[in-house]
């Protein structure tokens, strides 16, 4: 009876030393990278690398506020372009990369802390346009603007439907104002925040053709505990309107 009471205690002792080994280095710090992404992530100065306090936007307050209340380590940089940081984040243990949109194919490949923000495509028309649609198919019949080069241009080239492009996207609201186009093609809520740069508020959304979630992707070799940690710190965030209030204030 000794015998096996003894055997008990030491097996006890072992998982209770490996338990303590498992727990997470105080001193644990997660390097952080993002790229310019108004009006998520941005340079203060408006170059391509910037570091810690010089980067401000809507996810970077969520993400330091988060972390803040983790009580997890962390430094930030941002630098370009957006393959090289993804990358990074992919392949170098203690990295992560923001914001990032959790793709299916993007799944398995990270750890995943959010959703800290939308990244919907949508179309734009001034406040008192009296435009409605309810497919993407109905607006080819209005002119149309859109970023030059961007994602959501190329996604309405290969659906058949033609808009003129600018430079800048900002000029989309200029244009629009001016009615030299019916709606802008833009994401949401990155076209509001350029409006706003530019004086322009009121604007509608005629039509949502596109949904996504944004995310902190996190290197799969950081430990679930810091993981969960952020998850909940977030989640507190999200109940308390923290992240509405961040969101608000940029737009």
């Amino acid at each position: 009876m000794l015998k096996r009471l003894l055997i008990a205690m030491a097996g006890t002792l072992v998982v209770l030393s490996g338990a303590a080994r498992a727990e997470v280095d105080p001193d644990y710090s997660v390097v952080l990278l993002t790229e310019n992404f108004p009006p998520y992530n941005m340079a203060i100065n408006g170059k391509n690398f910037a570091q810690e306090d010089n980067i401000d936007g809507i996810a970077v307050d969520i993400i330091k506020e988060m972390f803040k209340r983790a009580g997890v380590k962390y430094s930030l940089t941002l630098r370009f372009p957006w393959d090289r940081i993804y990358n990074l984040a992919l392949e170098k243990p203690g990295y992560g990369v923001f914001v990032a949109a959790r793709l299916p194919e993007r799944e398995e490949l990270f750890k995943w802390v959010g959703p800290i923000g939308p990244d919907d495509w949508v179309l734009l028309a001034k406040g008192d346009s009296p435009i409605s649609l309810t497919s993407l198919d109905q607006a080819k019949k209005y002119r149309i603007g859109a970023y030059k080069g961007d994602a959501i241009s190329e996604y309405l080239t290969e659906k058949g439907v033609e808009h003129s492009t600018s430079l800048r996207d900002q000029e989309n609201a200029r244009k629009l104002m001016a009615g030299q186009i019916d709606l802008w093609a833009t994401g949401d809520p990155a076209g509001r925040y350029l409006a706003k740069q530019e004086g322009i508020s009121g604007l509608r959304t005629v039509l949502r053709f596109d949904s996504a979630e944004l995310y902190l992707a996190l290197n799969k070799d950081i430990p679930d505990e810091i993981v969960s940690k952020l998850q909940a710190a977030l989640d507190q965030m999200r109940a308390e309107g923290f992240v509405d209030d961040i969101l608000n204030s940029y737009l």
